[in-house]
């Protein structure tokens, strides 16, 4: 019951933030509710998987493909670009929270002085916000580059 509390909750909060930026990036208003339904797919695929000891890049490439998978279909069905649809539904997956804290160690570094573990963690925070940040970018591409295709792949 607690999976899926926590499971709806995430889901309801990725849609808000995906629609806002749908507006900010003035998508029409038809459009609006499928990027809300995509957002929170990808963000609830992921929430499950990391809940099922999925690693967090890991599951971020599989919801950002899964959000790319669905915005090309939407895209064919409804004649729209697919960005129209995924763009603004990934912006939840982003890693603010890791490039924050990121941030964060290097402003203890300049304020405290150079300690190995301030940089480390700073290292630590780095790496994973751009490994989170590339799960993103090739799960969006994966779609479009399998499915507009000119040559054939073998």
């Amino acid at each position: 019951m607690t999976l899926l509390l926590n499971l709806f909750d995430d889901m309801l909060f990725a849609a808000i933030p995906a629609v806002g930026f749908a507006l900010v990036f003035n998508v029409p208003p038809k459009a609006l509710k499928y990027c809300a339904i995509l957002g929170t797919l990808g963000h609830g695929l992921r929430t499950l998987l990391v809940h099922f000891d999925v690693p967090l890049v890991f599951a971020t490439f599989a919801g950002a493909s899964l959000i790319g998978f669905i915005g090309v279909h939407l895209s064919h069905r409804y004649l729209a670009h697919p960005k129209v649809f995924t763009v603004a539904a990934i912006i939840p997956m982003i890693p603010g929270v890791y490039a924050y804290k990121a941030m964060i160690a290097i402003v203890q570094i300049h304020h405290y002085g150079f300690s190995d573990v301030l940089f480390a963690q700073m290292i630590d925070y780095f790496i994973k916000t751009g490994f989170i940040l590339g799960a993103l970018v090739f799960g969006l591409a994966l779609p479009g580059l399998l499915f507009y295709r000119q040559k054939p792949v073998i």
